[in-house]
């Protein structure tokens, strides 16, 4: 549990760890929806599930701490939305939307490092925090096949 040192590092974590993952599952949600390839439609739903898996995770942690994660933004979310629409109009190719996730992805796994780094967490949060690095990582590796 938390002490009072690393209380608030741990809910700044879990926060991050949750707006990443919420960001991530409405991104494969609506890019889901662009792609015709099976394989790569079949590829995009388990990474889905894994946020899913870890996004549990991080809730029933938040509740043992006697928190609720933030939630995200509406303005976040059009702002996602929009920018996926932009860059996928004139082109819904595997490859394109391959670069699309992975730099997403990266931007996750330097978010997720920078706070790995920070350090002065429980070791709980920073199994989650580990977890959710090495599926974006997982994430990448697969998603170049797509390019």
């Amino acid at each position: 549990m938390a002490n009072n040192d690393n209380g608030n590092n741990n809910l700044e974590t879990l926060n991050e760890i949750h707006k990443g993952l919420v960001m991530g599952m409405e991104s494969l949600s609506v890019i889901s929806e662009k792609v015709g390839d099976q394989n790569f439609k079949d590829n995009l739903d388990y990474q889905y599930k894994q946020y899913g898996q870890i996004l549990d995770r991080v809730n029933n942690l938040y509740t043992s701490y006697g928190h609720k994660a933030d939630d995200t933004g509406v303005m976040e979310k059009v702002m996602g939305w929009s920018a996926i629409q932009m860059q996928t109009i004139g082109d819904k190719s595997n490859s394109k939307i391959s670069e699309m996730l992975i730099q997403g992805n990266n931007m996750g796994i330097i978010k997720g490092v920078k706070l790995l780094n920070k350090g002065n967490l429980d070791n709980e949060v920073r199994d989650i925090l580990d977890e959710f690095v090495r599926e974006q990582e997982n994430n990448v590796e697969q998603l170049k096949k797509f390019l």
